[in-house]
């Protein structure tokens, strides 16, 4: 499977501002993540919870990518709350 199309999904709850994320994270599923995460503190969510417990797959490219976005949330004055962080090393997507 080339990882520009891996399977990404995430459901979210304008209500609470939480985000559940599954599948692979690349570089393109952690751009589509933080325009949903800057489109909720755009209708005034200074707190957005993220959900990790449906991953399946990472690389240090999508990781990096929710570091810098928790790093750049925080220092607009919000809070990112990552969820269910895995206990081990996430296997890259399939390539």
């Amino acid at each position: 499977m080339d990882v520009a199309t891996a399977p990404f999904c995430q459901v979210v709850d304008g209500r609470s501002g939480s985000i559940r994320v599954g599948g692979h994270l690349t570089p393109r599923s952690a751009g589509l993540l933080t325009a949903t995460v800057q489109a909720l503190r755009t209708v005034g969510r200074t707190r957005v919870v993220l959900d990790l417990r449906d991953l399946e797959a990472a690389d240090d490219l999508g990781l990096r990518v929710v570091r810098g976005l928790r790093e750049r949330v925080a220092a607009a004055g919000g809070r990112l709350v990552l969820l269910h962080l895995p206990e081990g090393p996430l296997s890259p997507p399939r390539r």
